[in-house]
């Protein structure tokens, strides 16, 4: 790789408005351009799935390694174990041993996903269990705890936060040791010299360059990302409760496309540079379009099609947007599996149908559903030509959908006007 790429990674990550913070950024240009670097970015094994957000530093990590870098994905055994208090109000709940090891091996099996481990900068994944798991109490007083200053330990925003709300363990207040260990130990084995993390990370990314500088007397580097957040500022992640995983069997292929797809036009350009590997003239054109002709949402297609490739395959991407596509009378239902049909309804108005025999009529229907408040306006939307059944127009106030309509033998799509769904969801029992 030539020097220029190299260190123009970091010009491209700067475009992408992907440098929040940086310990020496002219420095770190000029060890990158003087030879390839190795560096590393952490996940930590707190649930069965890595997240939106961790998608970030995935990228991140990515762009490094095609720009010449070595990329090392850590997955914390050790540290899942204890508890990052970035960003908590509360004491982490820790999990069993057991629980952990399985996540382990579900996250690193994510993380391989989006490195290559072949060539002359081919990745590596650890687990930093092999090396904080021999350390006895004393090797950590002794050889570690020696090098940290409790005040400035205090003075980190992550535990100054969690003091003024209400105090902090000592486990999870250790947290940013064993983030330094990693470094310090990943610069012995490997070289490594630069690492990757959000924002909310700053000071366990400093803590250890602080440690590496105090043990080694090398000068090593810290780059932190920013935090992706919605519209509203709202940050990604599975403590808000608007977590999208990375793991088809915790947030479907189809949901995931369909999120995507939503994004407000406000934000659809910084999630492009942000995840998209298209040339920054491509994605220059797409936030043009998503400013000049937002009703095209041309930019949000390409990102939902972008990134549920990237995430989970090209197959799948295909058939979300075919299921995406199909929902609004541009494809046919008819041709989508049961699971897909189940993701792509997940979201809608639902009503349950107890199968007697004979189905309801629309206009029951559409009453049920709430796509019409009484059952006078869902006349008058049938008189007008506004209800589809499985985007086939229904007229008339006596019209009862066919038995052969049902979608997997049990759902109905109804849709009143261009774009308000529902779901019928027919039962042979008696409905709840």
């Amino acid at each position: 790789m030539e020097t220029h790429a190299r260190a123009a990674v970091l010009d491209d990550l700067a475009w992408r408005r992907m440098i929040a913070d940086h310990t020496d950024l002219d420095t770190l240009r000029s060890d990158m351009a003087a030879g390839p670097m190795t560096c590393y970015g952490g996940f930590d094994p707190t649930a069965p799935s890595l997240h939106f957000g961790n998608l970030v530093l995935l990228v991140t990590m990515r762009r490094l390694q095609l720009a010449g870098h070595r990329p090392i994905g850590l997955v914390g055994g050790a540290t899942g174990l204890v508890g990052d208090p970035s960003g908590r109000a509360s004491e982490r709940t820790l999990q069993s041993r057991e629980v952990v090891e399985g996540w382990v091996d579900r996250i690193r099996s994510q993380v391989e996903r989006y490195l290559d481990f072949e060539g002359d900068a081919a990745a590596l994944i650890v687990n930093n269990l092999e090396w904080i798991g021999r350390m006895t109490a004393l090797d950590w007083l002794r050889d570690i705890g020696k090098h940290f200053s409790v005040s400035r330990m205090l003075a980190k925003e992550s535990v100054s936060a969690r003091l003024e709300a209400g105090g902090i363990s000592y486990t999870e207040f250790s947290y940013q040791v064993m983030q330094a260990v990693d470094f310090l130990e990943l610069y012995r084995r490997h070289g490594c010299r630069l690492q990757l993390g959000g924002s909310d990370q700053w000071g366990n990314l400093t803590a250890g360059v602080d440690l590496i500088r105090r043990v080694e007397g090398a000068s090593v580097h810290a780059l932190a990302t920013p935090l992706i957040t919605r519209p509203d500022g709202e940050k990604f992640g599975k403590s808000t409760g608007s977590t999208l995983w990375l793991d088809a069997e915790l947030t479907t292929p189809f949901a995931f496309y369909q999120w995507f797809l939503n994004t407000d036009d406000s934000v659809v350009g910084s999630y492009l540079r942000v995840f998209s590997f298209r040339s920054h003239d491509e994605i220059e054109a797409l936030e043009a379009a998503a400013s000049d002709r937002p009703e095209s949402r041309e930019a949000q297609r390409a990102l939902a099609e972008e990134v549920t490739t990237l995430v989970h395959g090209a197959d799948a991407s295909a058939g979300a947007a075919a299921a995406s596509a199909a929902l609004f009378g541009q494809g046919d239902l008819r041709t989508l599996d049961a699971a897909t049909l189940e993701a792509a309804f997940a979201d809608l108005p639902h009503a349950s149908v107890a199968d007697d025999g004979k189905l309801p009529t629309v206009l029951d229907l559409l009453v049920a559903t709430g796509l019409s408040e009484s059952r006078g306006q869902a006349r008058r939307v049938l008189a007008e030509g506004g209800a589809y059944v499985n985007n086939e127009r229904v007229s008339g106030p006596d019209a009862v959908p066919d038995r052969s309509q049902l979608l997997a033998g049990r759902w109905l799509l109804l849709r009143r006007g261009k774009r308000n769904l529902a779901v019928a969801d027919v039962r042979s029992e008696p409905a709840a």
